[in-house]
Formats: structure tokens, C-alpha cells, sequence
């Protein structure tokens, strides 16, 4: 079972590499959110009681965009098992003896690990723009803590995309879904706003989203728990658990397609 995950994650990683044209453009929107937004929201809210003391817009919104880098990378993923099955690969995988669950776990750890090359070279570009680990855990593990919340981000909607996948067969159909999905997701996980601006009603909708863990919990482990809106152990354990669970429900759908 390793070995027919290991291959399905490195034909998913063969695919990534040799698609320079979706490297570039996966990338072009959450630079241009950083990098020209950033500067000129940030001019703006500078002096904002609403923003951490200290912290300039950038740094502010720098968690925000790599967790929208993750988002739009990995629920995307679901579109190669449209792909596949449009052009016939689909059906040779499912014919051969292998299981379905490595298939979902292949795809699922190949569309993630893309999702952390990606999301780990805006928090590079991050840093070239000031952004800096707060001293409350150190660069060592801080690092560490911001890696295991892109994962648990990637998995959890590379999974989703999947289980819409397996029941949708266009890719129009799929686009537009995600599409439907991805934009309030963000829009609604505080990546761009502190969540405490927010009145009473909205804020009930930011705390279902579970974009909204993910990216304090980024938030949190570079820039300090002092600027999170929950505690790091309330953001691990949320996604955890949606992880988990769209992780089960795109193998089931999978199964049953």
C-alpha cells in the first residue's frame, strides 16, 4: 500500500514540476495581494487601534495570503481526478490491483506537498518583505509549528476538492463549485481583517469556516499567540478534525464513484 501511495504522490509531483505555467500563475494573485495590496491598504490602517502593535499591514495580512496561497492550490488538486478520469488514466489505475484509498491518500499527499512548495515560497517572499517569527517560539519552532498548519490546511481541502471531484464529471462544474466555496472561505477567515472588527452575526460565520483556524493558527505560530484569535491548541485541534473528516469523506465518495 506505501509503495502504490508513493507512486501516485510522485506521478502528482512529476505533473507539478514539469507545469511551469501553473507554477507562475498560482503564485501571480497572492503576490500581487502581498505585495500591492499590502502597500496600499497599509499606508491606510498604519495607525489602526485594530492592528497588533507594531506591526505594519504586511506583517499583518502575511499568514492571511499564504494560507490563501495553500487554499486555491490544494482544493484545485481535485481537478486532476476530473482529468484522469476524462482522459482515460482514471480507469487504467482502477482496473490495476490497487486500492482505492491509496489512490485518495496518493493524490491527496501529492496535491498537499504542492500546496506547501507553494505556500512555503510566499512565506519566503514574506520574509523579504519584513515579516519576522515572533520571539515566543523561536525560529526553530515556529518554523515548525507553521509547516504542520500547511499541511493540516493543504490536506484538508486537497481532500475536499477530491470528494467534489468524485462526484462531479465536468470541469466547468467543478470550477464553479470551487469557486462558490473558495472566496468566502477567505474572505470570511480573517486573513485580511483582525476577526474582533467584525459584528456579532458575521463573526458566527468566520468561526464555521475552518479557513479561519488554519490561518490563525499561521497567525499564531509566527507572530505570537498574542496575536491569534484562539489559542494554538484550539486551532490544531479544529482542523485536525476537519482534516480527518474530509479526509474520510473523499475516500468514501471515491469508493462509491
Amino acid at each position: 500500500m506505501i509503495s502504490d501511495i508513493y507512486t501516485i504522490w510522485l506521478r502528482e509531483m512529476i505533473r507539478y514540476v514539469r507545469s511551469k505555467s501553473r507554477i507562475i500563475s498560482s503564485l501571480a494573485m497572492p503576490i500581487i495581494w502581498l505585495a500591492l495590496l499590502g502597500t496600499a491598504i497599509g499606508g491606510m490602517v498604519e495607525d489602526s487601534p485594530f492592528l497588533p502593535h507594531n506591526m505594519n499591514y504586511i506583517q499583518y495580512i502575511a499568514p492571511g495570503i499564504i494560507g490563501m496561497t495553500i487554499l486555491f492550490t490544494s482544493i484545485f488538486s481535485g481537478i486532476s481526478i476530473i482529468f484522469d478520469r476524462e482522459f482515460g488514466f482514471l480507469k487504467e489505475i482502477l482496473v490495476a490491483p490497487v486500492s482505492r484509498l491509496s489512490i485518495v491518500l496518493g493524490k491527496a499527499l501529492g496535491g498537499t506537498t504542492t500546496a506547501m512548495i507553494q505556500g512555503m515560497i510566499m512565506f519566503i517572499l514574506g520574509i523579504l518583505l519584513g515579516v519576522k517569527f515572533s520571539s515566543e517560539f523561536g525560529i526553530g519552532l515556529g518554523f515548525i509549528i507553521t509547516v504542520a498548519f500547511m499541511f493540516l490546511i493543504g490536506l484538508s481541502f486537497v481532500s475536499l476538492g477530491i470528494a467534489i471531484a468524485s462526484k462531479i464529471e465536468s470541469m466547468e462544474g467543478f470550477q464553479m463549485i470551487m469557486s462558490f466555496l473558495v472566496m468566502p472561505m477567505f474572505f470570511l477567515s480573517g486573513a485580511l481583517y483582525p476577526i474582533e472588527t467584525l459584528p456579532d452575526w458575521l463573526k458566527l460565520l468566520t468561526y464555521i469556516d475552518p479557513l479561519t483556524y488554519g490561518i490563525d493558527g499561521l497567525r499564531g505560530s509566527i507572530q505570537g499567540s498574542s496575536v491569534a484569535h484562539f489559542p494554538l491548541l484550539v486551532d490544531f485541534g479544529v482542523l485536525s478534525l476537519f482534516c480527518l473528516f474530509t479526509l474520510l469523506l473523499s475516500a468514501y465518495l471515491f469508493k462509491k464513484s
